[in-house]
């Protein structure tokens, strides 16, 4: 880590950051971007304490965040690294944060919140544990090894994805999802634990589901349970706002539903 003043000042201009102010700690704030992305570093050699815009530090050899911002007004990336710890990234990120492709086992030091969405997808995840306690935009936690849920935001204020790491069980799951729910391409064999309410879409479909028992009550769009192995709809929604599509399961003939289906049910 540089502390020579001089040796920072070449650095950040080196990198054509600007708008910066290095502090009496030796610590830097940037009134802007930062942007330090596809630089083969190995490490953030200044040690960043706020800044005010967007932090990109993606598409190097990164394995570790230290350097990193205790915040950051805008979104923050440090996808395609070498990643396995979250430890050292920002407490606060005000946009977007995005650390997907990286080695991740662990979210453990993820910032406590996320203005926007967050991206963890194609890791090597096998718990949500140290992940954001509420984000206001998108949890994609997609493409990693969970086991299970346990540990994902409770609150998500716009879509959820944790389509292909071959959950067998949505517990977990948070519990209040504004728009979509994705949990296809999995290996689930009952929708128990899954949202409440879920604002938008809701798919379950390319599963082992043999039953519907723990859907959501209320889906505000699509509810897609097709390509599974279900004999019934027993289980299925209260209402669903959009089109039920359940084909491509083992029905033999119309299957009966008490869900309030204001679209249209497709079953073959």
């Amino acid at each position: 880590m540089l502390t020579n003043h001089n040796d920072i000042k070449a650095w950040l201009d080196g990198m054509n950051i600007e708008k910066y102010t290095i502090n009496d700690t030796g610590t830097v704030t940037v009134d802007g971007d930062v942007d330090i992305s596809d630089n083969q570093l190995t490490e953030i050699p200044v040690q960043f304490r706020i800044v005010y815009g967007d932090f990109y530090c993606s598409d190097n050899h990164l394995k570790s965040l230290n350097g990193s911002p205790r915040e950051v007004g805008g979104n923050f990336n440090c996808r395609f690294n070498s990643l396995s710890s979250l430890e050292r990234s920002p407490r606060e990120v005000g946009g977007n944060f995005n650390c997907s492709y990286n080695s991740l086992t662990s979210l453990d030091g993820s910032p406590r919140e996320v203005g926007g969405d967050f991206n963890c997808n194609f890791n090597s995840l096998q718990s949500l544990n140290g992940s954001p306690r509420e984000v206001s935009g998108d949890f994609d936690c997609s493409s990693n090894s969970l086991k299970s849920l346990n540990g994902s935001p409770q609150e998500v204020g716009g879509d959820f994805r944790c389509w292909d790491n071959g959950l067998k069980s949505l517990e977990g799951s948070p519990q209040e999802v504004g728009r979509n729910f994705n949990c296809n391409f999995n290996s689930l064999q009952s929708l128990e634990g899954s949202p409440r309410e879920v604002g938008g879409n809701f798919n379950c479909w390319n599963n082992s589901l043999t039953s519907l028992n723990g859907s959501p009550q209320e889906v505000g769009g699509n509810f897609n349970c097709s390509y599974n192995s279900l004999k019934s709809l027993n289980g299925s929604p209260r209402e669903v706002s959009g089109d039920f599509d359940c084909w491509n399961n083992s029905f033999k003939t119309i299957p009966n539903c008490d869900t309030i289906i204001n679209g249209e049910l497709f079953w073959k």
